[in-house]
């Protein structure tokens, strides 16, 4: 049996100004031409699916396409929400999309969503487990001793109980690390991921009974603990930070019980993403000028500032989507001293300070005794400060 693991599509997204729904559109198509080549017998889809919670007109039709042409393809379907869908929008329809071998997990409902498919050795097990909270999970099962997200996806699995000699295939979206070692984040993840990742981190030795876990959540296509635990990655890049990202699908091939391999196939997309540096009249040479449709960021070493620059820039780029500067008088402010804004104050007085300039309200009393207590449990708080 043939799957391929995809996640982290976010259907709506935009780069700065610019509406990627041509471009998702492109690898969307690209996807099930791999499909089809490729003979695959199911597509996991890892979360994400949206990228808003409400999404566009654009988004969902984008989403029914997709699904339509995978169940011309004849294959299953397995997809679960991310943190960034809504539960109730992504599980509209899909108990008639089941009829068409789609089956879609969009809500935690106490208990771990399972599908079963026989090929030539016998019966494959789908588990779906949409992105979830450690308060989700207590909320169905106040017996348990769940003080974090760890325990409450060990939880989750404990309780579906897998047979370890069958062939096992899990779906998730959650922030797992390997034996020590975090995911390397992409930095489009968004602000959950990237600021309280560690917080709501899973070993991946909780999967030990799984054949193949297809994650979704970070957007750098990784490998975590064994080659067979793994981030596919998002298909397009979605930031600066993932110009260096070589994008892909993994493809994996389940044979017998414990013969499982695992390919990566490239995905090109009809627009790269790209960071240029370089001076003003270098960037700007017509000789020096490769692929003007893509999206750019540009970073000019000028030491002088030049007046209306990104406007000419998008003459030669037109899908230039940011630019800024890197000389001496940047760098001077990198490097300039800013422990005088944090000297003698004490955690809570920075902390509220930081969460008035991001949210733009006063913190409340509850959520200032949980950021107590996970500051305590990270050692960077005591009762002294």
């Amino acid at each position: 049996m043939k799957l391929l693991h995809l996640g982290d599509l976010h259907l709506g997204r935009s780069l700065g100004d610019y509406d990627l729904y041509d471009d998702q559109e492109y690898i969307l198509k690209e996807i099930i031409r791999i499909v089809k080549e490729r003979q695959v017998d199911a597509v996991l889809i890892a979360g994400d699916v949206y990228d808003k919670a409400v999404p566009s007109e654009t988004a969902t039709n984008l989403l029914d396409f997709f699904l339509k042409e995978l169940a011309g393809c004849g294959v299953s379907t397995f997809a679960i929400s991310g943190n960034h869908d809504s539960d109730d929008r992504l599980n509209y329809g899909s108990r008639l999309f089941q009829s068409n071998n789609i089956f879609i997990a969009a809500k935690y409902e106490g208990e771990l969503c399972k599908h079963t498919v026989t090929d030539a050795y016998g019966e494959v097990n789908f588990y779906l487990l949409p992105f979830v909270k450690a308060s989700q999970v207590r909320h169905y099962h106040e017996e348990e001793d769940i003080e974090d997200y760890n325990d409450a996806v060990r939880c989750v699995i404990n309780r579906a109980a897998p047979d370890p000699s069958s062939r096992n295939v899990l779906v998730a979206h959650q922030y797992v690390g390997g034996k020590g070692i975090d995911p390397i984040r992409a930095g489009s993840e968004g602000l959950s991921v990237q600021t309280v990742g560690t917080v709501e981190r899973i070993d991946s030795d909780c999967f030990e009974c799984f054949d193949y876990v297809a994650l979704g959540h970070i957007h750098s296509p990784q490998a975590l603990g064994r080659e067979t635990i793994r981030y596919s990655g998002s298909p397009l890049k979605y930031s600066l930070s993932e110009v260096y990202n070589n994008k892909s699908v993994p493809i994996i091939t389940l044979g017998a019980k414990g013969e499982t391999q695992v390919e990566l196939v490239p995905l090109t997309p009809k627009r790269d993403v790209r960071h240029i540096t370089g001076y003003w009249k270098e960037i700007i040479d017509e000789k020096n000028i490769q692929n003007p449709e893509d999206y750019v960021y540009v970073t000019l070493r000028d030491e002088e500032y030049l007046n209306d620059v990104m406007g000419t820039l998008q003459h030669f780029y037109p899908n230039a989507v940011a630019l800024d500067y890197d000389n001496s008088t940047t760098r001077a402010k990198e490097t300039a001293d800013i422990s005088c804004f944090t000297e003698d104050k004490p955690f809570e007085e920075l902390f509220t300070d930081f969460y008035k300039q991001i949210y733009g309200q006063d913190i409340s009393e509850e959520e200032l005794v949980i950021m107590r207590s996970v500051a305590r449990e990270a050692g960077v708080f005591h009762e002294a400060d």
